[in-house]
């Protein structure tokens, strides 16, 4: 009887192997998905990483150009104080002119 057996029994053993072998097949794949899944994890979380620190130099950009301009500002309040006084001058001046066109003429 046991001669008889094991032909019968040698087909159940692949074909239980061969299961076996699907299943890791099947963990293989599942394998692979989750390593894809945990590197696009990692370039989601560098590209966050990276965008904030571009938005954290954007943000030093801005309060460069900030006080850039408020520097500026103040130059040119600076610069309009100084020119004031020169503008009555000049007016001053151009009716000094007049008046002695005037006094030009009359003589």
């Amino acid at each position: 009887g046991v001669g008889t057996m094991m032909p019968g029994e040698t087909p159940t053993a692949p074909a239980g192997s061969a299961a076996a072998g699907g299943a890791c097949a099947s963990c293989g794949i599942l394998q692979q998905s989750i390593n894809e899944y945990v590197a696009a994890l990692i370039a989601l979380k560098q590209k966050m990483i990276d965008g904030d620190r571009l938005l954290t130099e954007y943000q030093q950009k801005c309060t460069d150009i900030l006080l850039e301009i408020s520097a500026l500002r103040c130059q040119v309040e600076k610069m309009l104080q100084k020119i004031l006084p020169l503008e009555k001058c000049q007016e001053e001046l151009g009716s000094l002119k007049a008046e002695l066109e005037e006094k030009k003429v009359c003589l």
